[in-house]
């Protein structure tokens, strides 16, 4: 029991207020879906990165230097687009606004 009310706590005390009113606890569900949606973009960045790990890795075993570094280059481009679109991707999948 303590655990659960130490959570509760460590929410922001407005949003989660409005939850047992009919007519404001959609804001308290709001809330809750952003900050949920926060987390879902954190484990999609996790996966970003690791894919662009492994994909790093296989390109140094190649034998063309200039071909690596445009490689590399692309790589990071397509990471740095990827990172940009977590926010919106976690948020449109979980209905945050």
């Amino acid at each position: 029991m303590e655990f659960f009310s130490s959570a509760i706590t460590s929410l922001a005390p407005l949003p989660v207020a409005t939850l047992a009113n009919r007519e404001l606890g959609g804001a308290g569900q709001n809330y809750l879906r952003s900050l949920f949606a926060v987390g879902f973009q954190g484990m999609l960045i996790l996966v970003c990165v690791g894919i662009y790990a492994v994909l790093i890795q296989g390109i140094a075993s190649g034998g063309d230097p200039i071909g690596a570094i445009w490689g590399a280059i692309g790589y990071t481009v397509l990471l740095c687009y990827c990172l940009f679109k977590t926010g919106s991707i976690a948020r449109s999948v979980l209905g945050a606004h």
